[in-house]
């Protein structure tokens, strides 16, 4: 998974910059407030979370760890793609949206583009107690939200190569689910994709 980027920034656009990463451009879609606070010409670092699909690796920017997480939360939703994410995150700050969240303020919600009120209602539902343990600082790495970001990219990845959603969800899960070789090193999109195309072809 790329975490992040570092480096000169070359171009500003409305909806995303481009970063040179070891002489590379990398295009980062990010929300205007992050737009922004970068500058052309000089260096910036974004927290980064990368989609993969059949035809496209995008990547997603934020100026702190906490956005990127909560973007990873709102992909965990039905209906809720990237786009939809990233433009909540624009609507909304981090701490907004979880209050909003908690408080099943579904009016705040309903700002965002795309999000009606159906849809706000199925955020509260299945997001308000991740955003409890996730203020709490308590959840370990395999609850966290960073592993959520995982499961999330990991599906993404796996609907675009072509399977069945509720297959991708249940391997993506068995995998997150084995216990952890190192406690303290957190699984990355990497592995468990691997992991979960292996345990895919096996019944293939």
């Amino acid at each position: 998974m790329i975490s992040s980027v570092r480096g000169p920034v070359l171009s500003i656009a409305l909806d995303h910059a481009v970063i040179e990463v070891g002489g590379l451009g990398y295009a980062v879609l990010a929300t205007p407030t992050t737009l922004a606070g970068l500058r052309r010409g000089t260096e910036a670092m974004l927290h980064t979370a990368l989609i993969v699909r059949e035809d496209s690796l995008t990547l997603f920017g934020f100026t702190d760890p906490d956005a990127r997480q909560l973007f990873g939360l709102l992909l965990t939703v039905s209906g809720i793609g990237p786009k939809i994410a990233l433009a909540t995150l624009a609507v909304l700050e981090p701490d907004k949206l979880r209050a909003a969240l908690a408080e099943g303020n579904t009016s705040m919600l309903t700002q965002v583009p795309g999000i009606g009120r159906k849809g706000a209602e199925r955020l509260i539902i299945e997001l308000r107690d991740k955003v409890g343990a996730l203020t709490s600082g308590t959840p370990g790495p395999e609850t966290s939200a960073d592993a959520e970001l995982v499961r999330a990219q990991v599906t993404e990845a796996l609907l675009g190569l072509g399977f069945a959603a509720k297959a991708a969800e249940q391997a993506v899960d068995a995998v997150l689910a084995k216990a952890v070789p190192d406690p303290g090193r957190p699984r990355d999109t990497a592995f468990v994709l691997r992991q979960a195309l292996t345990s895919l072809g096996r019944k293939r």
